[in-house]
């Protein structure tokens, strides 16, 4: 009996982002130039796989600023810290290597802006979330969180007509743009940001999903579960109708899965490793998935600068080891 050649869709963009590229080399020039330890508040980005690797080669990931000794190194994550944390580093004079994602300040920048300008703030994303809760405490008195449409209606806010909204950078945009019009809808002259916050890495992978999940029996993505981006890519799938499974490595994927299903769509979230996804390839042509197309939904290209520590460190290291 003829057997269906089974296919693997291979999306792109999948994976890193620039902001994750940029917080991780940030952590690996840090400990070339500095040598160990190098402490990182919270996981740099949020991978498993990624935060080990950096462990190895001696950095020491805390949940806190005061787990610092005085005087040492510190690395901000990925997702930006909030005012008082910067206040503790001062205070312990640690000397600080600044690693969020140029388009978090910016969330950064338009909650303080829109608070000094006496405004409500609500912030639409998950309440427990590095990202949110380093976003809150820019103006922790003037924001709220809301993480559905639902909470809209419990919102007490001061003056209705000066009310405004920010999104925390990893969400679904279906999610986010259901919480913003609720939010258009109670206040009608809410304002927002003059460019979405969602970041451009996850609306392109969200896309990409969104093009072949009507062509696959099943979504794969390569992601760590306290990954925002990750899980919402599996939400995407699913709320298509796709079976879709947050893997962390090719181990988590279980036979059962596979049953009757010919062509799987393949993606990784913006803190994932691409040799994730190549040992998940590697497993999946093991199960006869031999015919693999990659599919590029939009080519992405966006890269950001180094923080001025990094530049220096860089510039300071001696030529024998260019």
């Amino acid at each position: 009996m003829h057997s269906e050649q089974k296919t693997l869709l291979l999306l792109k963009p999948r994976g890193f982002c620039a902001g994750v590229v940029r917080a991780i080399d940030i952590v690996r020039i840090a400990l070339d130039a500095f040598g160990p330890p190098i402490y990182v508040r919270k996981e740099i980005v949020h991978n498993r796989y990624v935060v080990e690797e950096l462990t190895a080669k001696g950095a020491i990931f805390v949940d806190s600023v005061e787990e610092v000794p005085p005087g040492e190194r510190v690395i901000y994550s990925a997702h930006g810290v909030s005012p008082e944390v910067r206040d503790a580093s001062q205070s312990r004079k640690l000397r600080v290597i600044d690693a969020t994602c140029p388009l978090v300040t910016k969330v950064h920048v338009e909650a303080v802006k829109f608070a000094r300008e006496g405004y409500s703030l609500i912030l639409i994303g998950h309440r427990d979330h590095d990202e949110i809760i380093g976003t809150l405490g820019e103006a922790p008195d003037a924001t709220q969180v809301v993480g559905s449409a639902r909470e809209v209606e419990r919102l007490t806010v001061a003056d209705p007509n000066r009310v405004a909204y920010l999104t925390q950078t990893t969400l679904s945009l279906d999610e986010a743009r259901d919480i913003i019009e609720a939010l258009k809808r109670r206040f009608p002259n809410i304002k927002g940001p003059a460019a979405q916050d969602i970041c451009y890495a996850t609306e392109n992978r969200q896309v990409a999903v969104k093009e072949v999940a009507h062509e696959a029996g099943l979504v794969l993505v390569v992601g760590s579960d306290n990954s925002s981006n990750s899980n919402r890519l599996v939400e995407v799938s699913r709320n298509l109708g796709t079976p879709s499974y947050l893997i962390e490595n090719f181990r988590a994927i279980r036979p059962e899965w596979l049953g009757g299903v010919t062509t799987i769509a393949l993606t990784a979230g913006a803190s994932a490793p691409e040799c994730l996804v190549e040992e998940v390839m590697e497993f999946l042509r093991n199960q006869g998935y031999t015919n693999v197309r990659e599919l590029e939904v939009m080519p992405e290209n966006v890269r950001f600068g180094l923080p001025p520590e990094i530049v220096e460190a860089i510039a300071a290291a001696p030529a024998a080891a260019e």
